[in-house]
């Protein structure tokens, strides 16, 4: 275990036992505003229902969630967190960039938990992560060695690399920033970068190809709900055209539909099973998920959230996929595979 996971346990271990003592006075049940795109049995979400029952709180006896779901309609978010506001739940939990956005603009007042937040600082959501300054505070999915960690992987896993293309979405607020980060991280380890603009899934095919035409080297892909969405139709041209891919996640690399994909469809639709992206580094979701419960629990027990520091990532996994690298015709070395904390074979 690592120092600063170490820390992390301990500080968790150390304030659980007062949180769960505020749980069990509050007399009351406290409404959790949930603005997601997924359902409310994603098995993502498991974690954080543990973090809260660790801490005290139950559902049905002294928490309540109240469920806002996009299914998949990123348009609609701003419609469901006023829909939030106006029930006056107690605290809005909203994971990533584009729920964070619509649930800011909502609310000045309601406390909001971030749980995969983006370039926090540089998108507004929060002044600093050590003050954060107004009703947002919760988790960040970066650190400042996550981007050339993530790309020195790659590089180890594609000894002759010399030219990375790096896949981002302009549609998504906080995007512009990791993108520009991971740039910087490529320049330092030698690597000629070319950005790549995804916004819309049509726009897959045609970047794909201009990036076999312009002899990339392999692919670094960064998160957004419509590349996570899209993760098979990904994971297939990158085989198609002979390209290495890299992602932040360990979805990324798992075979299947996008997580979320086929299950918050509101019409069965037939979803063809990918063979998934070769890498993948990145923070643990589930830590995240089950740290964020810490952060609902200190709102409810009466802290604010502008004297809650904001978290970068403590618990990180690096993934390889075989299945895909056999495909790419790519042997993996064994020096990295013994690093990988799983191998999908």
């Amino acid at each position: 275990m690592d120092r600063r996971a170490f820390i992390a346990m301990a500080a968790g271990s150390i304030l659980s036992a007062p949180l769960a003592g505020e749980a069990q006075q509050a007399g009351k049940i406290s409404q959790i505003g949930l603005l997601f795109n997924t359902p409310p049995d994603a098995p993502r979400l498991v974690p954080f229902r543990e973090g809260l029952r660790e801490l005290g709180y139950i559902e049905g006896k002294n928490i309540a969630f109240v469920w806002r779901p996009s299914h998949g309609r990123t348009e609609r978010y701003t419609e469901l967190a006023g829909e939030l506001v106006r029930l006056k739940v107690d605290v809005i939990v909203a994971p990533d960039n584009p729920t964070i956005a619509a649930a800011q603009k909502a609310t000045k007042t309601i406390p909001i938990v971030m749980i995969l937040a983006m370039d926090p600082v540089g998108t507004g959501f929060v002044g600093s992560l050590a003050r954060p300054g107004g009703n947002i505070t919760g988790l960040t999915t970066q650190s400042p060695e996550t981007q050339g960690k993530t790309l020195q992987l790659l590089k180890e896993a594609v000894p002759s690399l010399s030219r990375v293309a790096i896949l981002w979405d302009p549609t998504e607020p906080g995007r512009r920033g990791v993108a520009r980060a991971a740039e910087g991280a490529a320049r330092v380890l030698g690597l000629y970068v070319q950005l790549v603009e995804a916004g819309r899934p049509a726009d897959l095919e045609s970047v794909f190809a201009a990036m076999a035409r312009d002899r990339v080297g392999a692919v670094l892909v960064q998160s957004s709900q419509m590349l996570g969405q899209n993760r098979p139709r990904i994971a297939e041209l990158a085989i198609k055209h002979r390209l290495p891919t890299m992602g932040i996640a360990r979805w990324f690399t798992e075979s299947g539909p996008a997580q979320g994909t086929a299950n918050w469809s509101e019409t069965p639709v037939p979803v063809d099973r990918s063979p998934g992206g070769l890498l993948s580094y990145g923070p643990n979701y589930s830590a995240q998920y089950r740290r964020a419960a810490y952060y609902v629990a200190k709102l409810l027990g009466g802290s604010k959230a502008t004297d809650l520091p904001v978290e970068q990532p403590t618990h990180f996994e690096f993934v390889i996929n075989l299945k895909t690298a056999k495909a790419l015709g790519l042997t993996i070395p064994q020096t990295l595979l013994l690093r990988a904390d799983h191998v999908i074979q």
